[in-house]
């Protein structure tokens, strides 16, 4: 009974989030090594007088989110809203029009945009993610997202979401897991959006965080404002940094896609019991995008997959996802 309850429960509040069926709890997954993996685990550890029995509290997932959990090709949904936003900046500081990289973006060329170095992209990224209060840049992404739309599925950026890692999520859920999102990724812009399209919570949320300095408006009204300040990057070691520091426990499973989780899963399978570690390879480019370069797939500055990864992967028993093998649809809209 309490099972149909959370399952009905999770489909009216998170629309998005397939819900799992008691006879197959990951009905977009195909039959293999990576769905045996998934059950397997749930099983051993949620099943009282299991050997690996873990009690509901110690129960924490971790995923990561751009590859993992949405589409993160051919850019970054954040990197996307920050050049976007340049033109709004500029409106408020003109005398950028003639500074570099906002030049360059303001061009429009993507050819001379997508060979920015990351240097020029962060003067971007800090210009257009601080300097207003939390209430305003909160605003602006809700706005942004309601209205902004993927080129290649002419879909909002919060539907390319992956409808086998929404039923896996759901699953863990139901099965007493706490998941949360550790990302590489801003903290404040995935909260934004994170419980509407994940279920996810954004105190679940662990990203790399900015600094806020407290405020007043001109009405006297408590505000926070967004600094140019990195408190934590959320990338490679800093994910289980970030771990460490809040959430406070050693996940029992962790997802990821690239070297920037492998730390993460390095960290989640070091623990005692048994652990699940889970990497995402995107070699599907019909219905998605294949990139590596790992098993000969194409190469890819966004969400890159070496080899050297993959064969990581195979000497720590970390089981690796393939897009094309394993799962039967990739996004919620597929028929």
């Amino acid at each position: 009974m309490r099972s149909i309850f959370f399952t009905i429960l999770l489909a009216v509040v998170f629309p998005g989030i397939q819900p799992v069926s008691a006879q197959d709890p990951l009905p977009s997954w195909n039959d293999g090594p990576a769905k045996k993996a998934i059950i397997s685990f749930v099983h051993a550890t949620t099943i009282k007088g299991s050997a690996d029995f873990v009690p509901v509290a110690e129960r924490i997932a971790t995923f990561d989110q751009d590859g993992t959990l949405w589409a993160e090709h051919p850019m970054y949904t954040q990197i996307t809203y920050c050049f976007e936003r340049v033109a709004a900046l500029v409106e408020q500081k003109p005398e950028l029009k003639a500074v570099e990289p906002f030049m360059t973006v303001l061009s429009g060329d993507r050819e001379a945009i997508s060979k920015l170095p990351y240097s020029e992209i962060e003067k971007i990224i800090a210009a257009t993610l601080t300097g207003m209060s939390t209430d305003d840049f909160i605003s602006a992404v809700k706005q942004w997202l309601e209205t902004e739309k993927d080129p290649r599925w002419k879909r909002h950026y919060t539907e390319l979401v992956y409808k086998p890692m929404g039923e896996l999520m759901s699953y863990l859920r139901l099965n007493g897991y706490k998941t949360y999102i550790v990302t590489g990724g801003g903290q404040d812009f995935v909260r934004v959006y994170s419980e509407k399209v994940y279920g996810i919570p954004p105190e679940q949320v662990v990203g790399s965080m900015a600094a806020t300095t407290y405020s007043y408006d001109q009405n006297g009204k408590p505000i926070l404002i967004k600094e140019p300040k990195v408190l934590l990057d959320n990338d490679k070691a800093g994910k289980p940094e970030g771990i460490y520091l809040m959430i406070g426990r050693r996940p029992y499973a962790a997802f990821g896609n690239s070297p920037g989780d492998q730390q993460m899963l390095e960290y989640t399978k070091a623990g005692d019991g048994t652990r699940l570690a889970m990497l995402v390879l995107h070699d599907d480019s019909a219905r998605e995008y294949a990139y590596g370069p790992a098993q000969g797939l194409p190469d890819t500055k966004v969400g890159t997959f070496p080899q050297a990864l993959y064969d990581l992967a195979t000497a720590h028993g970390w089981t690796v996802i393939s897009m094309k093998k394993d799962w039967k649809v990739v996004f919620p809209f597929e028929k």
